[in-house]
């Protein structure tokens, strides 16, 4: 079955955060900007690991890298975050969900 283009965006950054490695990456970031080499000594993987998490993280739009000399420097998007649970909710048909906490009917 053919999966409509709005999940298949929601799944790139569900899959991103479905590691505990990239959420360990995440959780550091939250804190500030850190170096690849910050991460790898904070997370404890290999520099081609940290690298390659970077980079799935960097393809789902959650974090930004810059170069300084032969050091990347990776930082959070928090405004990334706010934005992809803005378009989950539309997505998923809870955007207009009244915010009472209670889990919305079947027949609503």
């Amino acid at each position: 079955m053919d999966q409509p283009d709005e999940l298949r965006e929601l799944r790139i950054v569900h899959k991103a955060l479905a590691d505990v490695n990239r959420l360990r990456i995440v959780q550091r970031l939250a804190y500030g900007d850190a170096s690849v080499t910050d991460l790898i000594e904070e997370v404890g993987l290999s520099q081609p690991l940290v690298s390659w998490h970077i980079g799935r993280l960097r393809a789902a739009g959650l974090v930004a890298t810059r170069r300084n000399g032969r050091e990347t420097t990776c930082s959070l998007r928090p405004e990334a975050f706010e934005a992809f649970v803005a378009r989950e909710r539309t997505i998923l048909g809870l955007a207009a969900a009244p915010e009472t906490g209670a889990p919305r009917s079947a027949a609503s």
